[in-house]
């Protein structure tokens, strides 16, 4: 190993050492001391790569942002349903709040405004719901009467109040919950001809692996957003056996739909 490749992994075992004690600490209680002792290494290291608590705090706020960043714009790829897009990225984020501690404390420094707030988090997150729903409605995806405005104040309430009461039980970040959430608002936003197509549980994986670091779990979630629709009834306006979501043929079995008739159950 080079000497610049240890330096990359002391600089992130700081950041996820740092990340745990703003998480269980707070910001103000978190000491330096803890947090080289948390990366194994000794508090001279920790001050080559950092001058201060404020810089390691701000660390962890830009390898959060990051993997955010990257969560929004995986929802915007594709020429698929931007409904289906839009419940994909609420799980994805959910599952890197769930699984990186990193993510975690960075969106918890943000809200807080410990690193100056030279960014906002939760206004990029906005941004990324209302250009989903806009792209929606230019699709003809929303129901009849629903505007991407007064919907994205429903979606940003709720995701936003999942995220803060995950702070003390992180089973509101999994899947059933946020599945839970958009079984009751998908009936009301969905245009008819996707009822029964959006699927609640989103598409992507349903497994969150074990924590690694800011350059692992939260910037490295494998597999892309797409996958199988839901419900087997032909949509008005699309072919028989083609998928009313933008992805190419779908095949219906007796097995596939079993599997795809489970997901509602997770």
């Amino acid at each position: 190993m080079t000497k610049q490749d240890r330096a990359v992994r002391t600089r992130l075992a700081l950041i996820r050492s740092a990340a745990a004690q703003f998480e269980a600490h707070g910001y103000v209680r978190a000491g330096l001391a803890r947090i080289s002792a948390g990366a194994g290494v000794s508090s001279g290291a920790l001050h080559f790569h950092f001058a201060d608590k404020a810089a390691v705090a701000e660390a962890v706020e830009d390898a959060a942002a990051r993997a955010l960043r990257e969560a929004a714009v995986r929802g915007h790829v594709g020429d698929g349903c931007a409904l289906q897009r839009l419940v994909d990225v609420t799980h994805h984020v959910a599952r890197l709040l769930c699984a990186d501690v990193v993510v975690r404390a960075g969106l918890r420094l943000n809200v807080e405004g410990v690193a100056g707030r030279v960014r906002d988090l939760r206004r990029e997150w906005r941004e990324c719901v209302q250009g989903l729903l806009a792209e929606a409605e230019r699709r003809g995806e929303l129901a009849a009467g629903v505007t991407p405005q007064r919907t994205s104040a429903v979606v940003l309430a709720a995701t936003t109040g999942i995220e803060v009461l995950a702070r003390e039980d992180h089973e509101w970040l999994a899947r059933p919950s946020l599945t839970d959430l958009w079984q009751l608002l998908l009936p009301c936003l969905a245009a008819p001809r996707l009822a029964g197509v959006v699927d609640p549980a989103g598409s992507g994986p349903a497994e969150s692996g074990p924590e690694s670091g800011p350059a692992g779990s939260a910037l490295a979630e494998s597999g892309p957003m797409g996958g199988q629709a839901v419900g087997g009834q032909p949509v008005e306006g699309q072919p028989a056996g083609s998928d009313p979501l933008g992805r190419g043929p779908v095949v219906r079995d007796g097995q596939a739909e079993a599997g795809r008739a489970g997901l509602a159950l997770r």
